[in-house]
């Protein structure tokens, strides 16, 4: 009984304990945990996301800040915790590049094929139809139809 009262008081702890932070530290705090992610979301930062781990994580990245801490220095901290895939928006370096680039290429990649077909259609159009076509009987009945239509 008394371990369930310890767990309800756990849970409903304040979210940052401790000494308050001035407001410009606080939004310092927020900018950063903006950048880290929450290593149980996964999706959210820990500064958006509403679970207990990410809580902790934030009232880490709050007495980082408030200790004097730069922002490369916080990120370098929780890197070597949790490795680099803890940041929302990896360095373009390495292996990363791929990230990214890959997007860039695929998006000029599209609009080479949109041009090259655009400039295809153009020319069949300008060309009329093919010879092929002008010999069909088939079509040639049709278009007689549509004509007297």
């Amino acid at each position: 009984m008394k371990l369930l009262l310890l767990l309800a008081l756990a849970a409903y702890a304040p979210q940052h304990a401790g000494t308050p932070i001035t407001p410009e530290l606080e939004a310092k705090a927020h900018t950063i945990g903006k950048t880290i992610r929450c290593a149980v979301c996964q999706g959210l930062s820990v500064a958006d996301s509403p679970s207990p781990m990410a809580q902790s994580m934030m009232d880490r990245v709050r007495e980082l800040v408030t200790e004097g801490k730069s922002e490369a220095e916080i990120h370098a901290y929780f890197v070597e915790r949790y490795g680099e895939w803890i940041l929302l928006e990896p360095k373009a370096e390495g292996f990363n590049l791929i990230v990214w680039v890959l997007p860039f290429v695929f998006v000029g990649l599209g609009l080479a094929v949109i041009a090259r077909n655009t400039a295809v259609s153009e020319d069949a159009r300008q060309a009329g139809p093919a010879p092929e076509a002008a010999d069909d009987p088939y079509l040639k009945a049709v278009r007689d139809r549509v004509e007297k239509s």
